[in-house]
């Protein structure tokens, strides 16, 4: 069964940066076009950004040119670059592969933006 485990959330101020990491398990990840999603409290999931297989990455309108996606496919890992971060950047970020979640979801990783 393959798994996600998603890290590297944590408190920022608003105009910081962090930079999350998902390491996929149990198969490789070169099979997999792959992508970040976020989760607000009382919203649906969404996906931010995703990344083709050939590593072509591509993001959605309100984290672009904030947010880049890469991929290391011999770390098995997803990574999520954040910059500028906005008060409603906000959520519980979750990895999976895109643009069709078929993975069991892991736990995700919690990023908070306040003052």
């Amino acid at each position: 069964q393959v798994q996600v485990v998603e890290s590297g959330g944590d408190l920022v101020v608003p105009g910081g940066s962090l930079r999350l990491s998902c390491t996929v398990i149990g198969n490789s990840l070169s099979l997999y076009e792959m992508g970040w999603y976020r989760q607000a409290p009382g919203k649906q999931r969404e996906l931010v950004a995703q990344i083709t297989a050939h590593g072509h990455a591509m993001s959605s309108n309100f984290v672009r040119g904030r947010f880049t996606i890469s991929r290391d496919d011999v770390k098995n890992t997803v990574s999520l670059q954040m910059d500028s971060l906005k008060p409603e950047d906000t959520a519980v970020y979750y990895c999976n592969t895109a643009p069709m979640a078929l993975i069991y979801w892991g736990q995700g990783t919690q990023v908070a933006v306040s003052s």
